[in-house]
């Protein structure tokens, strides 16, 4: 049975508010003084975990995550600067894989603890201490992308990884010992992560032709782990509501990420040939192919709370959208090198428009899921965006490519601001919602 987390009885480190006063709760692990000066409370140290209430109002985002987003900023940003790289030298299909191997690391690592957050964030010293950890992993696993991607070397990038992976367990641990009706659920977890953890390392050791391979079985294997353990609760426990606002604010991630990839590149260029109309161009075409991608996934049908039925394969598909989001920064930088001579010129081209088209796809993904028919008005001109993208990195210039595919994107947009009605947020949602209920 879920226990409700009512936090307005809860203090930030997760003990009750009210209740008998301070002396009367005082127990053996306090020191307090009959003087009304501030006791020590050693049981604040211990906590517990809990399971939220999957139908609590108001729940957003806490500061713990936001901070815990910021390292995963770091960990973007690796992996796209290594992925310009490996184009900007050649070596496009090792970029490509390896860039897919740590995005996949990335992603995995953030959704997991995203959605044991909304379903145990009890916000106490061990929770934030478990977090710290799994922060510490990200920027480790950062520290090794460069060389992933570029060496094939993942032995740092495995200890990153597997050092996050094992906080997550000692945090399911925390949750079998402390909440006996989800102790099943919990154990799965656990052992699930924990069994992989060890897999990943003999990878480590696997001939090289044979690396591939053994990351999409583990890949798979990780992915598996969720559909395993959550068959032994009796109804879903996550927050579809805080859920729908962490995927958003991991969308603002990565396009953050791709303005100040873009970013780069242009001032680099800018100091070392000056402007141009072509630079202008593709700084100001990158500047408005971000701006439309977001308006074009916070307002599309895909982005919706996510039901049940359809919530981990609405997660899962998201890996298409972020990855291709990070990309096309990636892209972006590697066409303003183009524009001062340095790099193939449709190379570049279609690092822009590749990327593009597999975001517009990934949207077209997630609105399939959640229920969208294919020959909807607001599915096909995404379909055939997708493939305009593709042409003009095919066959135009690097400058009028990226200003190209930006003006596909906007016109997408366009296109949904006048088929879409407009969104509600999420907290008048959940007004509307109770107002109906007390009626």
């Amino acid at each position: 049975m879920v226990q409700p987390f009512d936090e307005r009885r809860t203090s930030a480190r997760g003990r009750e508010e009210d209740g008998p006063p301070a002396a009367a709760r005082a127990g053996p692990g306090s020191v307090r003084a009959v003087t009304g000066r501030p006791a020590l409370r050693t049981d604040r140290l211990r906590g517990r975990a809990v399971t939220r209430d999957p139908a609590q109002q108001h729940r957003a985002a806490s500061p713990l995550e936001l901070l815990f987003d910021l390292t995963f900023v770091v960990a973007v940003s690796r992996a796209a600067a290594a992925l310009h790289h490996e184009i900007a030298t050649d070596h496009i299909a090792e970029g490509i894989v390896g860039f897919g191997t740590v995005f996949f690391a990335i992603w995995w690592a953030w959704m997991n603890f995203t959605w044991f957050a909304s379903a145990h964030d009890s916000d106490d010293v061990a929770h934030r201490l478990l977090t710290f950890v799994q922060m510490a992993g990200v920027l480790m696993l950062a520290a090794g992308v460069t060389r992933a991607v570029e060496d094939q070397d993942f032995l740092v990038v495995t200890f990153g990884y597997t050092l996050m992976r094992l906080a997550l367990v000692a945090a399911w641990l925390r949750v079998a010992r402390d909440q006996p009706a989800g102790r099943a659920r919990a154990l799965r977890y656990a052992v699930g992560v924990g069994v992989l953890q060890l897999l990943w390392f003999g990878r480590l050791v696997l001939p090289e032709k044979l690396a591939i391979a053994g990351f999409l079985v583990l890949a798979v294997c990780e992915m598996s782990v969720p559909l395993w353990a959550e068959r032994a609760a009796d109804r879903p426990i996550f927050h579809p509501v805080h859920i729908e606002e962490r995927y958003g604010l991991f969308t603002i991630i990565v396009l953050g990420e791709s303005i100040l990839s873009a970013t780069v590149g242009f001032q680099t260029v800018l100091d070392d040939t000056g402007l141009s109309a072509e630079l202008l161009a593709v700084g100001l075409g990158g500047l408005v192919l971000a701006f439309a991608a977001w308006w074009l996934y916070f307002d599309h049908p895909g982005h919706l709370t996510p039901s049940p039925d359809v919530a981990f394969r609405w997660g899962y598909a998201h890996v298409v959208i972020f990855a291709a989001l990070a990309a096309t920064g990636a892209g972006v930088h590697v066409a303003t090198e183009a524009v001062a001579g340095r790099g193939d010129a449709r190379v570049a081209a279609l690092a822009v428009a590749i990327p593009l088209a597999g975001f517009v796809l990934g949207l077209v993904l997630v609105m399939a899921i959640t229920g969208t028919p294919l020959f909807d008005e607001r599915v096909w001109p995404k379909l055939a965006g997708a493939v305009a993208m593709l042409a003009i990195g095919l066959t135009v210039p690097v400058g009028l490519a990226v200003v190209g595919c930006a003006a596909v994107v906007v016109v997408l947009t366009v296109s949904m601001v006048l088929s879409v009605p407009e969104p509600v947020a999420a907290g008048a949602a959940d007004e509307a919602a109770a107002v109906s209920g007390s009626a």
